[in-house]
């Protein structure tokens, strides 16, 4: 059993449009539609305990999850919803233990969830530019309880001259142009490494699909992520007319080494070498076995018919 304490985290759960994330301190409260709810009321009780509103109303006490940390962050930047976090995660193969490179930090949404999967052992080394936003994904991460295993970086690692991290398990990128940095995280993934790029247009996934094909990437997948929610009610069951729509495309591809330098140098010589003597060798060949014998049997056919002729015109001068 888990009681809940000072300092302890809770989902005040109303409903699912209604919720509230707090940490818990015995001398604060807070005012909603549905009355006051204060901490204090919360200290002792249950994950899971009913509490009643000075007004008669109900909310769950619920131990947050990763998911309602997301869902609740402050937003300096869009963040990546949980519907494409999880299949990130299931594609990209995460776990405990990999180190995870991430180009755009953003609110942190992603940095978090990402940060709970590989923990105790792993590490996610995140870097963005804009110090503004840095700050706010800071609070989030802390908040979430994963700061230790997360590493903030101030760097634009397209002008950076020298990479500051290698044999990295997975990348992770949000940007506007991430097609620009695909040079540089090949450079820091391991060999089979993924990555993933988040797009929110079409034109952005042309121009990235391009650019890791040129980049040696293989296994790139392209795909696009919907839930739609169910209002389940008995008798009155129908899909819910409120729902997330499109967030964003995502695009996975995998580090290979397609070996194009050995093939110019190696293969085609090879190749042409070959057809050139094999034809030429044939054509001569067939030549001169054509034309021999034809030759001789013509000349002798000739030389016999000749013959014939003279001593026929000799036989009838002396008769």
């Amino acid at each position: 059993m888990t009681k809940i304490k000072q300092n302890s985290p809770v989902l005040f759960f109303y409903n699912n449009s209604k919720k509230w994330l707090a940490k818990i301190s015995k001398n604060e409260s807070f005012h909603t539609h549905i009355g006051i709810l204060k901490h204090s009321d919360a200290i002792g009780k249950e994950y899971g305990s009913k509490l009643i509103t000075n007004k008669d109303k109900y909310v769950y006490l619920l131990e947050p999850t990763m998911y309602d940390y997301v869902m609740r962050i402050q937003h300096g930047t869009q963040i990546v919803y949980p519907k494409d976090i999880g299949y990130i995660i299931a594609r990209a193969g995460i776990g405990d233990g990999q180190k995870i490179l991430e180009i755009g930090t953003g609110s942190g949404s992603l940095t978090s969830f990402v940060a709970s999967v590989v923990k105790p052992r792993g590490h996610v080394y995140t870097f963005d530019v804009d110090e503004k936003f840095m700050k706010i994904a800071e609070k989030n991460i802390k908040k979430a309880g994963v700061s230790k295993y997360v590493t903030q970086h101030n760097l634009d690692l397209k002008t950076a001259k020298k990479m500051p991290l290698e044999d990295m398990d997975v990348a992770l990128i949000d940007l506007g142009d991430p097609w620009v940095i695909i040079p540089q995280v090949r450079k820091m993934l391991k060999g089979s490494g993924s990555i993933f790029a988040i797009c929110p247009t079409m034109n952005q996934l042309e121009k990235l699909t391009m650019a890791l094909v040129e980049n040696e990437f293989t296994d790139i997948e392209s795909t696009e992520h919907i839930i739609r929610n169910i209002e389940a009610r008995e008798g009155k069951t129908r899909h819910s007319f409120q729902g997330i729509g499109h967030t964003t495309y995502l695009c996975f591809a995998r580090k290979a080494f397609f070996n194009r330098g050995t093939t110019k140098s190696s293969e085609k010589p090879k190749s042409v070498k070959t057809t050139k003597k094999s034809p030429t060798k044939t054509i001569k060949k067939s030549s001169a076995k054509s034309s021999k014998k034809p030759v001789t049997k013509t000349v002798k056919k000739t030389a016999k018919k000749l013959a014939t002729r003279t001593v026929k015109k000799k036989a009838k001068k002396s008769a």
